[in-house]
């Protein structure tokens, strides 16, 4: 019997070279595109498939192969546009965990990953299926299909016999594995941008004579950067356009078109997007409106145009945005609408709005600061800022990178290249409140606070607005990262320097008494007190802001002189100047800014602002990248058992779930409350589990009201009269319990987990005092922990410090608090099903910490985990994907 067509198996992803292929499971109507794949492959792939010469398939073989049960055979299938370019199959053996696996890929396309991606994604269906090991015979001469099966990174067994070498792979994932599929993801998605980067030639379709069209814009703005390939305008009745001849068509072009920029009204791209196709255009950048923003009538077209950009190999940039720019002399490519292109630097730049993209791009010039590449991506439809990162990371060019976001299409995906990225590369970022309409990402459901938290994980330096972004960026563009945070502060202006100096404190440096050389201080001053000063810091601020003009030119070059070998940041607020003042830069040869050059703030607190940022980065960059450790005493069978029993009840819906039994299989226990009715009941259960004893209120509504503890308790005289003031207290239907105490003394701590649909599982942590819920201080970590997560975790919430014997509190076991937090974050890592899990209070004491009390909440997982799972790449249009492909 033939399973449901599983639709949530076909997926876009990005092959090795950058192109893109579609994924999906092979279809009965497929069986001319197998014909036709049959009749391009060599006998040589023949003979490696099927042992033997085989110029064709008969029908029989073609029905055969074409009709699956998508069960125990199932095949995969690639196309590129109208073709076939590779298949993947499985056929179930007994036992019936096992499956027979082989895989074809045209000869034309090999070598473009093809087989791995399929691979992966066939390893996903099977297991769905319960498939738990592929074996697979093949000819000792297929080097090709042993090295792919070789390098899964799965464990892997051979044999060779009669002449076939038997390769059995296990299925279960194991770091080797993650690790090969992230490393191929990272190389195809760096290399996908880098081809729109870096293009041989440029078609602008849309290019008209009108003055101030968008076509001729981005025309005559690629002109005037001086672009090093050619470049064609496309125009159905000109014959030239800004003295350029045009051509009448895509086709009509004689030369080979890498790059397409697409401005023509909205109802005219997705002809335009297949006839880019058909000439094989290897990326497209759509500057035209009238997409996911305008409704849904956008939102389709939106999904059409990815659709067929990707079905024929092509990324997307947009649509609705400004354009892409790269300013390397050897490429010299301004295909935006933006008139300003800032010179050649070291700054990788990403944002989303076309008109918001110009201001910004203005704001860079006027600083002085240089760029390396620069992507607006508008509607975000296809390429993101994740595929961005994957190329910054790796771009020799680029040494900082800032992001302005919108939204965050995967965010947890986003959060695991920042963490890598930021430990090489700073990441400076503004994340906007709101997400306008068409992008293709969600609305994120955590709060600021917990997003604040997860980028601080990261590494990444979020600030509040576009001005701290480039004060910024800036500073770690073009000088040393602080070691420390004590600062030294030379000024010409005791205001100033007070200012100075209290900028400092509130942002947590150390400013180190400032030395005020007076308002007649000159360059020989200056020189001579950085020299002293630096020595003794970790980064110093310059104020030279002269009543009367001075010399400035004379006291920048000797700022400069000082600062050049310190090793140490060096930052100005010099004369009000912003960015990069002429007086203050290092030049390169081509006289851009180059490393040395010291920026400059309108004010000090500014400067201090940007370098508190940077302290902060440079204290995260130093932390060990960490591991999450192996804990002793977790059953994730029994877990796993616990939550499917619990759902197979009804699984459309939320359950709760006995929390102490699940938190048992993760060697956490949660010490038992007794509920009693009276005062007897209370005193009874009291002697049962021994003094001294609590009286509480146990329904959540009671116990987050202040006073509803009575706690140690040794008399029956005192446990019967908590009992009775709580009754009366708390009212009629109150729910009160008896339970053990904690020895004291003993701080209250609360522990959370929410699995988000998007960032996935999130641990938070924060006091139990009544105060500290009332101000939501509380951290949040994504899991899994590692050692390192759980310590910065714990120390993050504003209370931290009663932890560790401040403001008059013993200090407590933080250690075993860190160890829950571990064994809190692998449980929601490991079992996505629990929704929501509560562990408050959490008492930690001097010599342990203690779960007092703890709810648990499960539901069904309906489609892929974010960024779990094999490569794909995200839907065109966020909230209209289909429920079992959402990320």
């Amino acid at each position: 019997m033939r399973s449901p067509y599983p639709s949530h198996w076909e997926a876009d992803v990005v092959l090795a070279d950058g192109g893109t292929a579609h994924v999906r499971p092979i279809r009965p109507d497929d069986a001319d595109l197998l014909r036709a794949f049959y009749s391009r492959l060599s006998p040589e792939s023949i003979y490696f498939r099927y042992f033997a010469p085989r110029p064709r398939l008969t029908e029989k073989e073609i029905v055969w192969f074409t009709n699956v049960d998508y069960d125990d055979r199932v095949a995969l299938i690639a196309t590129i546009g109208d073709d076939m370019v590779a298949v993947v199959r499985y056929d179930r053996l007994e036992p019936r965990d096992q499956a027979e696996v082989a895989f074809l890929v045209e000869d034309a396309h090999q070598g473009r990953g093809l087989a791995s991606v399929l691979l992966e994604h066939l390893r996903a269906a099977a297991r769905e299926r319960g498939i738990r090991t592929f074996i697979a015979d093949v000819l000792p001469g297929n080097h090709r299909m042993i090295a792919v099966l070789r390098e899964a990174g799965y464990t892997v067994q051979s044999r060779f016999e009669d002449g076939v070498v038997r390769m059995t792979l296990d299925l279960s994932t194991t770091t080797s594995s993650v690790e090969v599929r992230l490393a191929r993801e990272h190389y195809a998605e760096a290399r996908s941008i880098a081809r729109l980067l870096t293009p041989s030639s440029v078609a602008v379709i849309g290019a008209s004579r009108e003055p101030g069209g968008v076509g001729q814009t981005v025309l005559r703005n690629l002109l005037a950067a001086d672009f090093t390939g050619p470049v064609y305008p496309v125009h159905r009745e000109v014959r030239a356009v800004a003295g350029v001849r045009a051509y009448k068509s895509v086709s009509a072009i004689d030369g080979e078109v890498d790059l397409a920029v697409l401005a023509v009204p909205a109802e005219g791209v997705l002809d335009l997007v297949r006839e880019c196709a058909e000439k094989g255009v290897k990326g497209l950048i759509v500057v035209s409106s009238g997409f996911g923003e305008t409704g849904p009538e956008g939102r389709a077209r939106q999904q059409e145009l990815v659709r067929i950009a990707r079905a024929y190999g092509m990324r997307v940039v947009g649509p609705n945005c400004l354009g892409i720019a790269n300013t390397d002399p050897a490429v010299r490519l301004n295909a935006t609408l933006a008139a300003t292109l800032p010179s050649r630097g070291r700054v990788g730049f990403f944002c989303q709005s076309g008109a918001l993209g110009t201001a910004l791009l203005q704001r860079v010039a006027q600083r002085g600061m240089g760029i390396s590449t620069f992507v607006s991506a508008g509607n975000r439809a296809d390429v993101s800022g994740n595929d961005c990162l994957q190329y910054w990371e790796e771009d020799p060019a680029t040494d900082v990178i800032l992001l302005y976001l919108e939204s965050l299409g995967n965010p947890r995906k986003f959060a695991r290249l920042a963490r890598r990225i930021s430990k090489k590369k700073p990441i400076v970022m503004v994340k906007s409140p709101g997400v306008p309409p068409g992008h293709a990402a969600p609305v994120l459901g955590l709060p600021d606070d917990a997003l604040r938290s997860l980028f601080e994980q990261t590494g990444v330096i979020r600030v509040d607005d576009l001005t701290q972004l480039f004060d910024v960026a800036q500073l770690v563009a073009y000088q040393p990262l602080p070691k420390g945070r004590r600062i030294g502060l030379v000024s010409n202006s005791d205001a100033l320097a007070l200012i100075a100096v209290d900028a400092c404190v509130d942002h947590g440096l150390e400013p180190i008494e400032p030395v005020n050389l007076g308002a007649r201080a000159g360059a020989a001053e200056f020189g001579k007190a950085l020299a002293r000063v630096l020595p003794e810091v970790d980064a110093a601020v310059v104020i030279y802001m002269p009543p009367i003009p001075g010399d400035a030119a004379a006291v920048a070059a000797e700022v400069l002189r000082v600062s050049r070998d310190s090793g140490k940041p060096v930052l100005a607020t010099f004369e009000g100047q912003m960015g990069l003042p002429p007086e203050l830069r290092v030049p390169n040869e081509d006289g851009t800014p180059g490393p040395g050059s010291i920026p400059s703030y309108p004010a000090p607190e500014e400067a201090v602002r940007a370098l508190a940022h940077v302290v902060a980065y440079a204290r995260w960059r130093e932390e060990p990248v960490g591991a999450v450790p192996s804990v002793a005493g977790i059953d994730v069978r029994r877990a796993r058992t616990l939550v499917t029993e619990v759902l197979s009840r009804d699984g459309e819906r939320e359950h709760v779930i006995d929390a102490g039994a699940l938190l048992a299989c993760y060697g956490i226990d949660v010490w038992p409350v007794y509920p009693v009715a009276t005062a007897d009941e209370a005193v009874a259960a009291a002697r049962r589990i021994g003094h001294p004893v609590v009286v509480k209120a146990i329904d959540p509504a009671g116990a987050l009201r202040a006073g509803t503890v009575r706690m140690g308790l040794t008399e029956p005289v005192a446990i019967r009269q908590a009992f009775i003031d709580l009754a009366e207290q708390l009212g009629p239907g109150a729910r009160l319990g008896v339970q053990r105490m904690v020895p004291q003394p003993a701080v209250p701590t609360i522990i959370g987990v929410v699995q988000d649909r998007h960032f996935g599982a999130v641990v938070s942590f924060g006091l139990g005092e009544v105060v500290a819920r009332l101000l939501h201080d509380q951290a949040y970590r994504l899991a899994p922990l590692t050692a390192e997560d759980a310590a910065s975790l714990v120390r993050s919430v504003r209370a931290a410090p009663l932890l560790f014997g401040e403001y008059g509190s013993q200090p407590v076991a933080v250690d075993a608090l860190e160890d829950l937090l571990i064994r809190v974050g692998l449980l929601a890592d490991q079992l996505p099903e629990v929704a929501r899990l509560d562990l408050d209070p959490v008492l930690v004491g001097k010599t342990g910490a203690v779960v007092l009390g703890a709810r648990a909440v499960v539901r069904p997982v309906t489609g892929p985990r974010p960024d779990v799972g094999p490569r794909r790449l995200r839907w065109p249009v966020a909230g209209d994907e289909p429920e079992s492909v959402r990320m």
